[in-house]
């Protein structure tokens, strides 16, 4: 067997592991289902949100739309926003007094990123006029600007955070994808983890490692989130979610990830701009630093291209193991992104399966360009200068 052969088959056989631990996701993945009692415990709503006048009022309109939770307050932080967030906000809450406004016009401290320091100040308003007994009593969710939400969804996120005796419960919600960059790039969160590691069997430990969580949708049983320091403890991450999961984990406690869709999706970014400075901000930090995102860049780049040049350019043997390894990559493509939506896949879905090494090409160029603005001290994030590690 020469070297080309080896190659392609060592490639192919991760596609495959890959195909293997999607599918297997694909059947074990717990998925927030609607229905069941009335929560009664106190949910508090923590939504930060900087330059979010256009998104902001549909989140409002569907927080305001929760069924089956007597007791659900929504806090809101305008972190120091340029454009109409604040007024776009009020007009949305309207009369509705569950809802609290309010606004920060200072810079986060040093040591501290963005929105790490608006959700810690959100869980200090969720503390605040409580008496020292009810400090951290009931549930405590933490929500994007950009997520939105069926009528059952928080209700069926409480109930399965009780339900499953977690501490943290994740729920993943679709990523929308409705340009060529993002039906290209969205997918591959969902693909990351869907495709290597099993998520039934990462739940039921306590490894650090094998945590999942997704900041856009963090529901925590309160007293956990303060025995763990909250967001103090991660202040200066910029992948907060994942940190905090891991605090978590560190301290004893249970995380679990859940498949959110159909009941929450969101669309994080609305272009290739927009795309690309997102990604910047927080790629470098993806791997524990340069040498480990290279080593999982080698190992993509032996996967996912060099099996479908293998289809392409060769013959024989080598070209028929080439189309087995990019099938599997494939499918364990579409596997995951089914996982995610809960659905078969979509038209697009299926473009950007077959498109991805161009996917895994565009990942590259990103987390190469992630790992250059954060040598030079140029990351930055709405406006603001991350000064991070």
């Amino acid at each position: 067997m020469n070297f080309a052969t080896k190659a392609v088959t060592a490639g192919s056989a991760v596609a495959a592991f890959g195909a293997v631990a999607a599918l297997a996701n694909r059947l074990a993945l717990p998925r927030l289902r609607p229905g069941g009692e009335p929560v009664t415990e106190p949910v508090t709503v923590c939504v930060p949100a900087r330059d979010e006048a256009h998104l902001l009022p549909g989140l409002i309109a569907d927080l305001r739309a929760q069924q089956g939770i007597t007791g659900l307050r929504v806090l809101i932080l305008d972190d120091g926003s340029a454009d109409d967030t604040t007024a776009a906000a009020r007009a949305a809450i309207g009369d509705d007094d569950r809802f609290l406004l309010a606004r920060n016009d200072t810079d986060p401290a040093p040591g501290w990123t963005g929105k790490t320091a608006a959700c810690a100040r959100l869980a200090a308003l969720a503390d605040s006029g409580h008496r020292a007994a009810d400090l951290g009593a009931g549930v405590l969710v933490f929500l994007d600007a950009d997520v939105r939400l069926a009528p059952t969804a928080l209700a069926a996120a409480v109930r399965t955070l009780r339900s499953a005796r977690a501490d943290l419960l994740c729920p993943w919600p679709r990523q929308r994808a409705e340009s060529p960059a993002e039906w290209l790039v969205q997918p591959l969160l969902c693909w990351s983890w869907a495709s290597t590691l099993p998520v039934a069997l990462a739940d039921r430990t306590r490894r650090p490692s094998m945590a999942v969580a997704c900041g856009q949708f963090l529901v925590f049983d309160a007293a956990a989130y303060r025995a763990v320091g909250g967001h103090a403890a991660v202040a200066d991450s910029v992948t907060e979610d994942l940190a905090i999961a891991r605090a978590l984990r560190r301290g004893g406690r249970r995380t679990a990830l859940v498949a959110a869709g159909p009941l929450a999706h969101t669309r994080m970014y609305r272009d290739a701009a927009e795309l690309t400075e997102g990604y910047t901000r927080w790629l470098w930090s993806a791997y524990g630093g340069p040498a480990g995102s290279l080593a999982v860049g080698s190992i993509a780049a032996l996967a996912f291209w060099a099996p479908p040049l293998a289809a392409l350019c060769g013959r024989g043997r080598l070209r028929r193991i080439g189309v087995l390894g990019y099938g599997a990559a494939v499918t364990g493509r579409l596997l995951a992104r089914s996982t995610e939506t809960g659905g078969p896949p979509g038209g697009t879905d299926v473009v950007g399966a077959l498109a991805h090494p161009l996917s895994i090409a565009t990942y590259l160029a990103l987390s190469a360009r992630s790992h250059r603005a954060h040598r030079a001290g140029r990351l930055r994030w709405k406006h603001r200068t991350l000064g991070v590690g």
